[in-house]
Formats: C-alpha cells, sequence, structure tokens
C-alpha cells in the first residue's frame, strides 16, 4: 500500500511540475471578497484551544511571488499530505460533527488536511495572510473545505479530493467565504460569480 501511495505521489508532482508554465500563462486570477461574516463553528472552536492560530495579522500587502521553487513545495506539501492523512468524517474521529484539528494521526476530514497544509506551508516562509482556510460547496450540494493559496500568479486550491493544485477558477466548487487575508481569526464572504460556469469546468 505505502508503495503504491509513492508512486502515485511521485507521479502527481511530475504531472504538478509540467502544469508550471500554463499556471504562469494564465495569469492571475483572485477571487472577489466582500465583507467580514461569520466564522465557521469549527474553526472558531479551534481558535479556542489554540489561540496564537487565530491571532496573525498580515499587513495590507501583494501575494507571495509564486517562483518555481516555491510552486514544487506546494505541490510536494499538497500531495504528501494527501498520501499521508487516511480521510475519516469527524463523527467516526470524534463522534460529533464540526472538529477542526491539526491530524497528529494518520487519519482526519477536509479541515485537517487543509489545516496541516496550511501549517507546513507557514513552516517554510509563506505568511499566513497567503494561506486562507476557505469553506466551499461541491456540485452534491456537501459543504467542504480546502486551503487556497494567494500568489502572484493568482489563487490556488490545496485540496484533499483532488491531486492536482489547480486555480480556483479551475474548480468545480462554488465558494461561499474564507479567512481574511489580514486577520486569521476573521472570516470574510467570497463573491464567487462562477455560478452558470461551475457546472461546465472540467
Amino acid at each position: 500500500m505505502k508503495k503504491t501511495r509513492g508512486k502515485l505521489l511521485l507521479l502527481a508532482m511530475a504531472t504538478q511540475l509540467t502544469a508550471w508554465g500554463t499556471a504562469y500563462a494564465a495569469g492571475p486570477a483572485f477571487m472577489h471578497t466582500g465583507s467580514r461574516t461569520t466564522q465557521p463553528v469549527g474553526h472558531y472552536e479551534f481558535c479556542q484551544k489554540i489561540p496564537q492560530e487565530c491571532n496573525q495579522r498580515t499587513p495590507k500587502r501583494a501575494p507571495i511571488e509564486l517562483t518555481r521553487k516555491l510552486w514544487a513545495k506546494i505541490v510536494s506539501i499538497n500531495n504528501s499530505v494527501n498520501t499521508r492523512i487516511t480521510p475519516r468524517t469527524d463523527m467516526e474521529l470524534w463522534g460529533k460533527e464540526e472538529v477542526w484539528s491539526y491530524s497528529n494521526s494518520e487519519f482526519g476530514d477536509c479541515e485537517d488536511y487543509a489545516l496541516e497544509k496550511r501549517r507546513a506551508l507557514m513552516s517554510i516562509g509563506v505568511p499566513a495572510g497567503d494561506l486562507l482556510m476557505t469553506v466551499a460547496r461541491q456540485p452534491n450540494g456537501d459543504g467542504h473545505a480546502v486551503l487556497t493559496v494567494r500568489t502572484s500568479l493568482g489563487e490556488f486550491i490545496l485540496d484533499n479530493l483532488e491531486t492536482r493544485v489547480l486555480s480556483w477558477t479551475n474548480t468545480d466548487y462554488t465558494y461561499l467565504k474564507r479567512q481574511s487575508s489580514q486577520n486569521s481569526g476573521a472570516w470574510v464572504t467570497i463573491n464567487d460569480g462562477r455560478s452558470g460556469a461551475v457546472a461546465s469546468v472540467r
């Protein structure tokens, strides 16, 4: 099983690294965010347990420059976390819904994957303001959490349901809200604006 996962990881990384040129040519694509909105209950409780995760302030500035080196790191971390963690629901893990936590075991749900990727990218120097926990709706109507990475070439989605790192415009989710890029404890609305096009993606 581990050998198979390793082969899949290498294949996914190779594919993503060759996609660098496409990401560069596509040009920046940024979500349109709106006013402050409610913080997800799971994130609020996460902040109560680990306050330092939610009091990070980032001055208003341009997003981090997306270099080939950083792209390779993003791809590597995304695939590493997706391969290492086995999906389990909060109900299966905790006996209740909406528990956001770092995955300190081999199991987790969508928020755990996203939080772990955020932690890993922050550890290599990506600012908190460029790593935003994001809530979306899947085409089947289910809620989902992903990590949005803000870069000079646009915003990309790190997702446990997708092996590739995609521009947010190339996903089939409807984005609802995310962390503020200036205050990790605050959330803002997302004006997706793609409702007519989402169904045609892919």
